[in-house]
């Protein structure tokens, strides 16, 4: 079975793929800045290799459901490199979205015991909004 505790190993790949993260908003925001958004495609990987092992990337990653979303966050990491920011943001948000689409349900409940989240996403119209398109 698989284990749940938080040794150093996981905190670090929290981390990498936390700055990934801020690193590829920065890379949106200074107007696609190509270096920005090459070193949070790096760093995301890199952390989510190392919270849930590299086996369990791999696996991830290789899943005959994800290799759309595989191949189309590669491409787009490979377009990010050879400096076509926009086109590569595209296409790695699509890959995003369909890697980890299975994990929206457990974000969304997760989202509604945020305090002030929680109480807007309870909101009749968002709630309406949300069920229209299925989020949740």
């Amino acid at each position: 079975m698989m284990s749940f505790e938080m040794n150093d190993r996981k905190k670090i790949g929290l981390g990498l793929t936390g700055f990934g993260v801020f690193f590829s908003f920065l890379g949106v925001v200074f107007v696609f800045d190509k270096g920005l958004l090459a070193m949070g495609n790096i760093l995301f990987i890199s952390g989510v290799s190392l919270t849930i092992g590299f086996k369990s990337t791999m696996q991830f990653f290789m899943k005959r459901q994800n290799y759309k979303g595989t191949i189309s966050f590669g491409v787009g990491f490979f377009f990010v490199v050879i400096g076509w920011p926009i086109l590569g943001m595209m296409l790695e948000t699509y890959g995003f979205f369909v890697l980890f689409s299975g994990f929206w349900p457990t974000l969304a409940v997760f989202a509604q015991k945020i305090p002030v989240l929680g109480w807007i996403i309870q909101q009749p119209y968002i709630r309406s909004v949300c069920v229209q398109f299925r989020i949740h």
